[in-house]
């Protein structure tokens, strides 16, 4: 353990935060692992899923269509979210001293997924399962922008376990302790805890994104002298686009705080601060785009067509619809619908 001298206290107790026993990152099942990391990641999925169904189903969507699209993106989100990581960390995987040697990169249950990875590989699996679904992408996205972000902070609580994601030193009261030498600094230094800010910064932005999204909604309604009517508020994208605004500018400064130095680096900045500009800028113009193209609110979270209430009379509109072709389709939904 750290030496206690350099912690800050009051009242003659100590203040920071410690470290678990590294013997709790790992559950021994008889013969099986399991890695709390893991079921960190798995809660999170499971309840970003769960709050995602249930915005999907009181927006008129079928109970079943969730997981169905889940089952599309999670595999997808873990597989890229793992290259990501190793295509930005390529010094931890490419000089062969770890304990499988050139064969390290495989060892994701040790950490190592990154979140950018995670939405690039999550979308491409959510696109798929829409159009499976005939369910619109950007709703799919706009109901789970809170679940995501309440996602993420559960999922921080792994890199606690595994005594990672921590930043720069620091003398503040809640300096995180951490067990193994950090090359640099003596045993007794406290770091940032940034796992704990993120936490922190995504629970505030899923309160901030439903207060949003509810005050846009009645101002919206009142204007149109709607209230209560469905489809009003910020659809169409415009709150998966806040998600990235908000993700991306907590992310930035997070990541500059952080102490990895096996990151890869442009212009002396590390890959993750540029990939965090680029998901602000996409979400500024995301949310200027849709709002642009779709004023009008979004009645259904479905393609014209593939509503599970449309009767077989729609079934030659529908194979048009889902096919992206169709005067009738509205061009800036079918833009939507793809991705």
């Amino acid at each position: 353990m750290p030496s206690m001298t350099a912690m800050p206290a009051v009242g003659g107790l100590p203040t920071s935060i410690p470290s678990p026993d590294p013997a709790w990152a790992v559950l021994e099942l008889g013969p099986f692992s399991v890695h709390v990391y893991a079921l960190c990641l798995l809660a999170g999925i499971a309840l970003a899923t769960w709050i995602t169904h249930r915005r999907l189903v009181a927006r008129g969507a079928s109970p079943e269509v969730t997981l169905d699209i889940v089952m599309w993106a999670v595999p997808l989100g873990i597989v890229v979210a793992r290259i990501y990581h190793v295509l930005t960390h390529l010094g931890d995987y490419s000089d062969g001293t770890g304990p499988w040697g050139y064969w390290e990169w495989v060892r994701i249950w040790d950490g190592g997924i990154a979140i950018y990875g995670a939405l690039l590989g999550g979308a491409l699996g959510v696109w798929i399962g829409c159009r499976r679904a005939g369910l619109r992408f950007w709703s799919f996205a706009d109901a789970l922008a809170p679940g995501m972000l309440a996602a993420q902070a559960v999922g921080r609580l792994g890199n606690y376990m595994n005594q990672e994601l921590f930043g720069a030193p620091t003398t503040l009261p809640w300096g995180l302790e951490i067990d193994h030498p950090v090359a640099g600094f003596p045993d007794d230094t406290l770091f940032h805890p940034l796992f704990l800010y993120e936490m922190l910064w995504n629970l505030l932005g899923v309160a901030v994104l439903l207060l949003v999204e509810r005050a846009v909604r009645r101002r919206a309604e009142v204007r149109a002298d709607a209230v209560g009517e469905p489809g009003y508020g910020l659809r169409w994208g415009r709150l998966f686009a806040l998600y990235l605004v908000w993700y991306g500018l907590g992310r930035s400064w997070l990541e500059a705080l952080r102490i990895d130095p096996t990151s890869n680096e442009w212009l002396g900045i590390p890959a993750n601060i540029w990939t965090s500009f680029v998901a602000v800028a996409l979400g500024v113009a995301l949310f200027v785009v849709r709002g642009r193209q779709h004023p009008e609110p979004e009645t259904s979270v479905y393609v014209p067509g593939r509503s599970p209430s449309s009767d077989t009379a729609e079934a030659p509109d529908d194979a048009d619809t889902s096919a992206g072709a169709g005067p009738s389709d509205d061009a800036g939904t079918r833009s939507g619908d793809a991705g």
